[in-house]
Order: C-alpha cells, then sequence, then structure tokens
C-alpha cells in the first residue's frame, strides 16, 4: 500500500515504518515540523515525503483501509470502559500525630 517497496519505480524506501512514526509524532503532539525529534529523521526530509505522499493521495487511501477494519472500535476508551482497581479509593488516613504532653510544658 505504501510507496517506495522494490516493484516500484525509483528508489526504494528502507525507512517507512519510521517516517509513519515521525508523521504520527507530528499528529500525537502537534509540535511544529521544526520540532520533529532527531532520531525520527531529518524534518525537512520528513515533511517533503508528508507533502508529496499527500499530492500522490497516500494519505487517503491509508485512511480509508484503516477504516474498512471494524475491529478499531475495541481501541477507543472512555470512562464507561475503564474502572479502577477496589483498594484503589478510600484508603485509611494515618491517624495525626500527638505532640507529648511533657514538651508542651517546656
Amino acid at each position: 500500500m505504501l510507496p517506495g517497496k522494490a516493484s516500484d519505480r525509483g528508489v526504494t524506501a528502507k525507512d517507512n515504518r519510521l517516517f509513519v512514526e515521525a508523521v504520527l509524532w507530528i499528529a500525537r503532539t502537534g509540535s511544529p515540523w521544526r520540532d520533529l525529534d532527531p532520531a525520527l529523521g531529518n524534518w525537512h526530509a520528513t515533511y517533503t515525503r508528508f507533502s508529496r505522499w499527500s499530492k500522490k493521495g497516500v494519505w487517503a487511501r491509508v485512511i480509508e483501509a484503516v477504516n474498512d477494519d471494524a475491529d478499531l472500535e475495541v481501541l477507543f476508551i472512555d470512562s464507561t470502559a475503564v474502572r479502577a482497581h477496589q483498594h484503589a479509593a478510600g484508603a485509611q488516613k494515618k491517624p495525626a500525630r500527638k505532640r507529648s504532653g511533657a514538651r508542651a510544658g517546656d
């Protein structure tokens, strides 16, 4: 589905996974492209590749393929699905320390 396979024209993409992770990092954090973590690659090269894929419709195909997968609905978590452990609330409070009477008289 992603460009850069050995059967495609041009250079094969060895780092599609890293590139997609970089795009997801940008989307998740809302950071500008220039703030991309260097471990995820050069920000300008990542942006250029993202732009090219957008113009070619690659992202639209990826989103369409993901939308066809009905199993993704189990990934949504909200307060109706999250429960606390029975001991998570109502812990016993430690009693406050009282000063001894001997010190009070000093």
